[in-house]
């Protein structure tokens, strides 16, 4: 499939990769889940962005957030990928490239997510367990849930 994976810090993302983050983003939360919400939270300046492309076009994308910043543990975010690509193995390729960054760069950790409760399987194939209840955020029913790298080695 040709793919660029790519690992960048606010800093470093060029003009275009941000519009594309900002748009793909847009397609996916606002335009196709129908959720009216503010996507520039001011964490996008502390984040590491984890973007994979094809021939230029960003085609799957994951925020990771330094502990401290949304939770004490590290955390990841805004995970997504083009409606063209879906049900292709691609989100399976993304998210073991963000644990995989993540690894490098933050050790054997703990990651706490919160997510779409409709995922459960999909994070939990990654070793995510659920912690507490459900909550609504933006209209849509989601979990927090956590990982410790130190427990589980499915890093890839």
């Amino acid at each position: 499939m040709n793919l660029q994976i790519q690992v960048k810090t606010f800093a470093k993302l060029t003009n275009l990769e941000l519009y594309a983050i900002i748009k793909l983003r847009n397609e996916v939360f606002v335009v196709e889940q129908n959720c009216v919400y503010q996507d520039a939270d001011g964490k996008d300046l502390q984040a590491f962005h984890v973007m994979i492309s094809r021939d230029g076009q960003l085609l799957a994308y994951a925020r990771v957030l330094p502990p401290g910043i949304s939770y004490p543990e590290v955390s990841i975010g805004r995970v997504l990928s083009s409606q063209a690509v879906r049900a292709t193995g691609l989100g399976l390729t993304l998210m073991t490239e963000t644990l995989k960054f993540i690894q490098s760069e933050f050790g054997n950790c703990s990651i706490r997510i919160s997510a779409q409760t409709y995922l459960d399987r999909y994070y939990r194939s990654f070793g995510f367990e659920p912690e507490g209840n459900t909550y609504l955020e933006d209209g849509i029913e989601h979990i927090e849930m956590t990982r410790d790298s130190t427990k589980n080695e499915k890093d890839g």
